[in-house]
Parts: structure tokens; C-alpha cells; sequence
């Protein structure tokens, strides 16, 4: 019982992150690509001060350590299959959505927050183009990331079901 319900946390945790990458990659970017730059500039400081909330934190620190504890679980249940996805999931998640965040992403927002903005409407365009594109290209392989790790915590409870998948 423990097994499944941390297998189903896991998946629930990965799926939230999932969305939230995925949710910027086909609606929130390439809305406020369409603003004048001056505002998108100003909505993406205000949903980058708004994310860091107890709210979103599970999601995003919690997710690999969750999966890798699901790992840890299954493989003490002799559910090796089913170890090895959780595993892979965790660790796909660790390097290529949180580690890259925090590398990359992350730094992007706190340069853009930190810049004060010109009245030139060819400058802000600039800014913006020069965060914009750059951010959007980190954002997909997030989504990609982390929609893997999904896949994997889908297949890892499949695994668990599945008759014979001991061992």
C-alpha cells in the first residue's frame, strides 16, 4: 500500500510540473510575445515574483525525491521494472527540470527583474526578443524533460500491475 501510494503521488507530482512547463510553452510565451513588449516585460517579472509560493514548491522540489523514493520502494518490493522507471523518471526530472531551472531559467528571470527599463520602444523590443526566445527554448526542453519523467511514472504503475513483473 505504501508502494502505490507514493507511486501515485509520484505521478500526480510529475503531472503538475508537466503542465505547468507545458502550460508556458503553448499558451503563456507566445501570449505575451503579442503584447507590446513594455507590458510582457511587466507580466513576466509578476508571474516570476507570483511562482515562488507554497503552492507551486511541491511540485517543483519535491517531484524527483518523491520518484526516487518510489524507486527506492519498489526495488525493496522486488519490483525492479518498476524501480527502474521511478528511478529514471526522478533523475530525468533532477537534471533536465529543476537543475536546469535553476541554472539557467532562473537567471533569466532575476536579470530581467533587475533591469531598468529604457522609455526606447525599440530598446524594450530588444530586451524582450533577448529574454523571449532564448527562455522559450530552455522552457521546451523542461517540458520535454519533465513529460518524459511522466511517461516513466505512467510506466512504472503499469509495471506494478502487471502480472509477472517482479523480478
Amino acid at each position: 500500500m505504501l508502494l502505490a501510494t507514493f507511486a501515485l503521488v509520484s505521478l500526480l507530482l510529475h503531472g503538475a510540473i508537466f503542465g505547468f512547463f507545458y502550460a508556458w510553452v503553448c499558451s503563456t510565451m507566445w501570449g505575451l510575445d503579442t503584447l507590446d513588449p513594455s507590458v510582457a516585460i511587466e507580466a513576466m517579472r509578476g508571474m516570476n515574483a507570483s511562482v515562488r509560493n507554497p503552492v507551486f514548491a511541491p511540485a517543483f522540489f519535491a517531484t524527483p525525491f518523491v520518484s526516487l523514493l518510489t524507486a527506492m520502494l519498489a526495488w525493496r518490493s522486488a519490483e525492479t521494472g518498476a524501480a527502474i522507471a521511478f528511478a529514471l523518471a526522478g533523475i530525468i526530472y533532477l537534471v533536465g527540470g529543476m537543475l536546469l531551472t535553476m541554472a539557467v531559467n532562473v537567471p533569466m528571470n532575476r536579470e530581467l527583474a533587475s533591469l531598468h527599463l529604457p522609455a526606447d520602444p525599440a530598446e524594450l523590443a530588444r530586451i524582450w526578443n533577448d529574454y523571449s526566445a532564448p527562455w522559450q527554448f530552455w522552457n521546451q526542453i523542461r517540458t520535454v524533460a519533465s513529460g518524459t519523467a511522466l511517461f516513466l511514472c505512467g510506466a512504472g504503475l503499469i509495471i506494478m500491475q502487471s502480472p509477472g513483473a517482479r523480478g
